[in-house]
């Protein structure tokens, strides 16, 4: 608590930044976070709950009134009011609803529009609150407008403005920059009309996927996008700082799905709600371990009459995991990024088969050699060998197909994929070394 102390006295003057507070909270124990809760300043109240894991936001909201509470929820943007009211009704809705209740109707009713939206949707991401002029305004009177926007802290991170006509449907998007160097007696319309082509805004409809809008925002290399309705109205804008939350949330969750874990449960205090998760998927992976055993069990009495095949089959068995769990990687990185069109997946198959063939003619020459000479045995360096060489390319063609398919039925590719890659590579490994070792060697 002294640290956080220390720092709301340091900067009692200046602007406190609820992300350095939500850290020093973060530090301290659980007596003492429930002392420095209350040192918090109002006004700050949600952006500080925001900006912490979500298992502290009960802790927060518990420490304050819904009046001051709601105060704090004021001064947020649309966008972020509306993702703490929600979270809030996960956890507390009647005090969700007193909140709601105490906010000005402004902001109710940008919440209420929010709301409407799924989480795929781009209108779920975006900000009611948007630089905009009309076409006819002088340049001068804009400009005017907007410092005077900002001196009333009404806007932030601002870096277009979009032009729309009277009835607010969108036209343009002109850059401050460019702003700057207008003719300011000049209406924004004649400015523009030099060259049109140059403020055409790249924008998206509120119902678009937010997939989509994040590729345009890396491909574009955007500080801000206008979101639109079906007709073109102005509804509202998604910024970059929101675009890079939603990649490192997607990035979050691709890690746990390869992992059989949930991101939500794992965020959870509700251990045994985590734990049935990580159940469903290792009792997946029990009945896949089962399946590979089977096969091992088909050759028990080869591997009695060679001993070396015990010894050396987790060999064959690991080499293809990796380098399909390498394969699976790239190809799941690349899609959730865009980097793989529809019409790809050919080449994508056909590049990752090619590596996991060179990889497997490296590693089988290299493994046939080391079992040769370790056990004497020269055909079981050939055995191990072709063994190699089928499980990674294997590897390689199941990393890369699994994926895509899933993508293809609008399923996320980290999701199961891990799985399947794990059983085909252990049943083809076993199957392949010990089938070629009875067939060569017996």
């Amino acid at each position: 608590m002294d640290k956080l102390t220390e720092y709301l006295n340091a900067h009692r003057e200046d602007e406190l930044h609820p992300s350095e507070i939500a850290n020093l909270l973060k530090d301290l124990d659980e007596k003492s976070f429930d002392e420095a809760v209350h040192s918090i300043p109002k006004e700050l109240i949600a952006d500080v709950a925001l900006e912490l894991p979500d298992r502290y936001f009960g802790d927060i909201i518990e420490s304050f009134t819904a009046e001051e509470i709601a105060e704090s929820v004021n001064e947020l943007e649309s966008d972020d009011q509306t993702d703490f009211i929600q979270e809030l009704e996960e956890i507390d809705e009647e005090k969700a609803k007193q909140v709601f209740e105490a906010l000005d109707e402004e902001y109710q009713a940008d919440i209420l529009q929010l709301k409407r939206y799924t989480d795929e949707e781009a209108g779920a991401y975006m900000q009611t609150e948007v630089y905009t002029a009309k076409l006819g305004q002088n340049v001068h009177d804009v400009i005017r407008d907007f410092a005077r926007l900002r001196r009333e802290d009404e806007l932030e991170n601002v870096t277009y403005l979009f032009v729309t006509d009277e009835h607010e449907k969108l036209h343009y998007g002109v850059g401050l920059d460019h702003l700057l160097i207008f003719d300011f007696t000049k209406t924004l319309a004649d400015n523009i009309n030099e060259n049109p082509e140059q403020y055409r805004p790249i924008f998206a409809t509120d119902h678009d996927d937010i997939d989509d809008v994040v590729q345009k925002f890396q491909k574009y290399d955007l500080a801000s996008m206008p979101i639109v309705n079906e007709k073109g109205r102005l509804l509202g804008r998604i910024t970059s700082d929101d675009i890079l939350d939603i990649i490192n949330e997607q990035a979050t969750d691709q890690m746990y799905h390869l992992a059989g874990v949930n991101d939500d449960a794992e965020e959870d205090e509700n251990i045994f709600r985590a734990g049935k998760l990580r159940a469903v998927w290792l009792s997946i992976n029990l009945i896949t371990a089962i399946v590979a055993s089977l096969v091992i069990g088909m050759f028990e009495s080869t591997l009695q009459s060679i001993v070396a095949l015990a010894i050396l089959m987790p060999i064959v068995a690991s080499m293809g995991g990796n380098a399909g769990t390498q394969t699976l990687t790239v190809v799941v990185r690349q899609l959730a990024l865009g980097d793989i069109a529809k019409h790809d997946a050919f080449r994508t198959i056909k590049k990752e088969v090619l590596l996991s063939l060179g990889n497997g003619l490296l590693f089988a020459l290299v493994m046939g050699i080391i079992a040769s000479v370790w056990f004497d045995v020269g055909m079981l360096g050939v055995v191990i060998g072709l063994s190699m060489i089928i499980n990674l390319l294997i590897a390689g063609f199941i990393g890369s197909v699994v994926p895509l398919l899933l993508k293809r039925m609008d399923v996320d590719p980290a999701i199961g994929s891990t799985v399947i890659l794990t059983t085909v590579t252990d049943v083809v490994g076993f199957f392949s070394f010990l089938g070629l070792a009875t067939l060569i060697l017996l």
